[in-house]
């Protein structure tokens, strides 16, 4: 495969960089470009005592650490598999793929690996294995550990990475936040040894956004609330999304919402439509009944919002709220960890620490 760099500038600039920061070297009057959140990171790791020269070991997983993750998570990975689905199809060309991780780094969740045997597709299944901790603490900078730390999305290219180990990696991270507002995970998409996509920042943000929506339209409300600006036709993943109780009390918010509301929500923070909206919550509820399409809404700042209400009842098909059962999380880590194997069924049940016969009779009951 062949190995791609950054551009001759933005490689000495990164150079330069780490030359500064890392090494403590004298600043070039001229400076070196550099994302502040990037300077944060590395300043995180050489606090904690690392240096880029150590070795950076992706640790195995037991079977029951890697169910108990799945387990754990699994709301957020049913909403988010469609969406990764989409994206292993959209950047399938590109030797990218998608990592969704939870609040603290680990793995919950991966696309579509790109083939093959050669070492960037080894490097590929080092991280993508469910479990494993790409955190800041455990690999350093990363886009995983700088977007759960900035809580914003970011783009990071080779020798950006604060270990020598993680150079041979590019990857974008755009952060997750649930219903409360609180950050839930991380999608990144990730290359080894690929040419520079900085364009996949976007597209990060774009799907997380995605899979934001996906948990909020699986929240139980009593009326649903879409509002976007008067005059503005909001895509599914630009529009404001608030989950409303019988009281009008507002039980889920997504980033958009919170965005164009600027108000918090979150555990501590209970907030009534009467917080938000200049008329009574009954006028919203009424025109869900009636099947009114949208109404504009007075806000108390005097701005104005469009609102679709919707009730419960009428919740938008494929809005589904079914869990994944145990057995089949558990056929789909067996499957993954043959693939790993390259279909060496003794190799993987060894690295599952269960026998091949119980490889076997999963894999036969999926098939069935």
């Amino acid at each position: 495969m062949t190995t791609y760099s950054a551009a001759p500038e933005r490689s000495l600039s990164i150079a330069q960089a780490r030359r500064e920061w890392i090494e403590g070297e004298a600043a070039d009057p001229r400076g070196a470009r550099i994302e502040p959140w990037l300077v944060r990171s590395w300043q995180r790791c050489l606090a904690a005592g690392h240096r880029p020269q150590q070795r950076v070991c992706f640790d195995p997983v037991s079977a029951a650490a890697a169910r108990h993750v799945a387990e754990r998570n699994r709301a957020l990975v049913s909403a988010a598999r469609p969406v990764l689905d989409k994206l292993s199809r959209a950047i399938a060309d590109t030797h990218y793929f998608a990592v969704l991780t939870d609040a603290e780094g680990i793995v919950i969740d991966i696309g579509a690996l790109p083939g093959g045997s050669d070492p960037a597709a080894r490097h590929a299944r080092d991280i993508a294995r469910i479990g494993v901790d790409l955190s800041e603490r455990a690999v350093g900078t990363t886009a995983i550990g700088a977007a759960l730390a900035e809580r914003e999305s970011v783009w990071l290219h080779r020798n950006e990475h604060f270990f020598d180990d993680t150079g041979i990696y590019s990857c974008a991270g755009a952060p997750l936040f649930g219903p409360q507002g609180q950050c839930i995970g991380m999608l990144d998409l990730t290359g080894v040894q690929v040419i520079e996509r900085p364009e996949l920042r976007h597209l990060a943000a774009l799907s997380a956004r995605s899979i934001e929506n996906a948990l909020m339209l699986a929240l139980p409300c009593e009326l649903l609330l879409r509002i976007d600006w008067p005059g503005y036709a909001a895509g599914p993943a630009t529009e404001g999304l608030l989950c409303v109780d019988a009281d009008g009390r507002v039980t889920g918010a997504n980033t958009a919402a919170r965005q164009m509301l600027h108000r918090p929500l979150g555990a501590d923070t209970t907030l009534h439509c009467n917080d938000l909206f200049a008329l009574p919550p009954q006028m919203l509820f009424d025109a869900a009944r009636r099947g009114d399409t949208a109404l504009e809404v007075p806000l108390w700042s005097g701005l104005r919002v469009q609102a679709h209400p919707q009730l419960a009842h009428r919740a938008p098909r494929g809005a589904s709220q079914e869990r994944p059962r145990l057995r089949d999380l558990e056929t789909t880590l067996i499957r993954r960890a043959v693939d790993d194997a390259r279909g060496n069924v003794a190799e993987a049940a060894r690295a599952l620490g269960i026998s091949r016969a119980t490889v076997y009779r999963k894999l036969a009951r999926r098939r069935q």
